[in-house]
């Protein structure tokens, strides 16, 4: 083994571990790989920023800007909101509509969109039909993972496995090719969840009225500014109310003036009328403090008028969000957004103390209080959702027939041999512009770039496996050890090398990590390199016994999840899409 192979696993070593602890958000760690393979002299500098100017990249670039489109043209949102009204009042048509609604949308966007927005018209509908949101959430998330071997689009997994391909000399992944697959897959996983998945699923009584923050922990209460208090004339941030008390104002009456929305500088007047949301102990240990009067009990309820003049809400932090590995303190929330955020909760545990110093993770799920349309104006972002109980339909969609049209042009044009799907999406891509569905602008604001980061980056990576002849040797070895003529335990070892390193890593990484060992294996043995290749796309999406898949993370608070869940629900699904590669792969791909 060479020096290059030797500095080569030490870094995916320690990308796997980065992974596995979150301690980076995928992108940081992707870029740390690739500035890694070029620095230790792996890689040249031009093969390490290869990735970004690849075919993979600008397929990759093309498809975020055509589902971009749908979005903001409010496409997805009115067929998503007009799918569920369709329930009516049975809870197993429920189960179905959604499960499919959101597999339909899952097969030509990324899976985390249309989880991201079936949420919250599930858990609106759930709530309407008295059901605990744990019955469907997991399923849905499930069912959006099910679609990723519907297309060759469903995911940028199989657009990384389809350019590993071209850069052995092997025909790119077709747009329908993983259909034959994918369509059993889903098949059975949907009717595994609905027969005995959500049946393993309990059903969690959510704590007291709010599912965030456990009754006896959250106080409101009204208070008044007396003349002489050190308070006055004093900016809000200047009281380090959340530092030392865990309290938050979200709300201010000023004799004379009436309502005035409370932020970090907001000077406060003797006579203030304030309402403080906090932890039982602040609002208790404020109550000894001379600054303000209380004139009223704190209780657990926000008081009526309060209500109605202002929103509270739950949102969850959605992946594509710029907001990830960021603080509140830093972002300066109450100024940019125009909110409060009044308690988090992630995977299952409630943070209560320091929130401003918390870095938040993709699918945090926040308390956030403000004026009902600054809560609203939320969604046209892409850093939250909405999991609040109303079902809207989009203000303006005018041009989503537009989108529409032009993104099955694009794909249509790609499917039907008659351009490669890298030009048919810039293609689409200069479409939408042209049409006004969204302006650049718009598209560069709205895009996951993350995503394109993390591709370019584990292309990189790819290229660092096979020019460091890590990926030769290795596979080398792999027949010196299993031998000649086992091609089927290979194909399974391969599938679950691949969706054990899927759970900690990002589904890119994982294929990328695999799939040049199995290509050259079977190189190596005389074997297709396209039936272990496939085989390693469905390997890579089969990210279910862990909630760290990012459709998972976003329903794992509405759902009042526990980790355990998906370990007991998602292991014996693993098995089954398992059993049906091994049977139906080598039939479509032959050895």
């Amino acid at each position: 083994m060479t020096l290059p192979m030797i500095l080569l696993l030490v870094i995916i070593f320690i990308a796997i571990i980065l992974f596995a602890l979150d301690a980076l958000p995928a992108d940081v760690i992707g870029i740390g790989i690739m500035t890694a393979l070029v620095v230790t002299g792996v890689l040249t500098p031009e093969e390490g920023i290869l990735g970004f100017g690849s075919e993979t990249a600008i397929k990759t670039l093309g498809l975020l800007l055509l589902t971009t489109a749908l979005i903001k043209t409010g496409f997805v949102q009115m067929v998503t909101r007009r799918i569920v009204q369709g329930v009516g009042d049975n809870k197993n048509r429920l189960f179905w509509i959604v499960s499919l609604g959101t597999a339909g949308m899952g097969s030509f966007t990324s899976n985390t969109a249309s989880t991201a927005f079936f949420l919250p018209v599930t858990l609106s509908v759930s709530k309407k039909l008295k059901q605990h949101p744990s019955k469907m959430l997991m399923s849905m998330a499930f069912a959006a993972i099910l679609s990723s071997s519907m297309t060759a689009i469903a995911t940028s997994t199989n657009l990384v496995v389809s350019g590993l391909l071209t850069s052995y000399g092997l025909e790119p992944m077709g747009i329908f090719e993983l259909t034959p697959i994918g369509i059993p897959i889903l098949i059975v996983g949907l009717l595994y969840m609905f027969f005995i998945g959500r049946k393993l699923i309990p059903e969690r009584e959510l704590e007291g009225n709010n599912r965030y923050l456990p009754r006896d922990t959250r106080y409101y209460a009204e208070v008044e500014i007396p003349k002489k208090s050190p308070w006055v004339e004093k900016e809000i941030q200047q009281l380090g109310l959340r530092d030392e008390y865990d309290i938050s104002i979200i709300n201010i009456e000023r004799p004379g003036e009436g309502e005035v929305k409370p932020s970090g500088k907001t000077r406060l007047h003797a006579g203030d009328q304030l309402v403080l949301d906090g932890c039982r102990e602040g609002i208790f240990a404020l109550n000894d403090h001379k600054a303000v009067r209380f004139t009223s009990t704190p209780e657990e309820e926000l008081p009526e008028a309060i209500k109605k003049k202002y929103g509270m809400a739950e949102v969850v932090l959605l992946p594509s969000s710029s907001l990830v590995g960021q603080t509140l303190r830093g972002l300066s929330y109450r100024k940019r957004f125009g909110i409060q955020v009044l308690g988090i909760q992630r995977r299952g545990k409630v943070l209560r103390e320091r929130l401003l110093n918390e870095r938040l993770q993709v699918g945090d799920q926040m308390l956030i209080h403000g004026d009902p349309e600054t809560i609203a104006s939320l969604e046209n972002g892409d850093n939250f959702r909405i999991i609040s109980d109303t079902i809207e339909e989009p203000k303006n969609t005018k041009k989503a027939p537009y989108a529409l049209i032009i993104f099955m042009l694009s794909v249509g044009l790609a499917a039907a041999n008659i351009l490669p799907l890298a030009i048919s999406t810039m293609i689409g891509a200069l479409l939408i512009f042209v049409t006004r569905c969204i302006t650049p602008a718009e598209a560069y604001k709205s895009m996951n770039w993350s995503a394109l980061i993390l591709i370019g980056c584990m292309l990189a990576l790819g290229k660092a496996m096979a020019t460091s002849g890590l990926a030769n040797y290795l596979a080398g070895e792999l027949v010196a050890w299993i031998g000649t003529g086992h091609a089927y335990l290979l194909l399974g070892g391969f599938f679950m090398l691949s969706m054990i390193l899927t759970q900690p890593m990002s589904n890119q990484a994982a294929a990328v990590v695999v799939l040049p060992i199995a290509i050259e294996t079977a190189l190596q043995l005389g074997l297709n390199p396209r039936t272990f290749a496939m085989m390693i796309a469905v390997g890579a999406a089969t990210s279910y016994i862990t909630p760290l898949e990012p459709a998972c993370m976003m329903v794992y608070g509405p759902g009042n999840y526990r980790f355990m869940d998906f370990v007991k629900v998602g292991s014996l699904l693993t098995l089954l899409i398992f059993g049906i590669s091994m049977l139906l792969v080598p039939v479509l791909w032959p050895f």
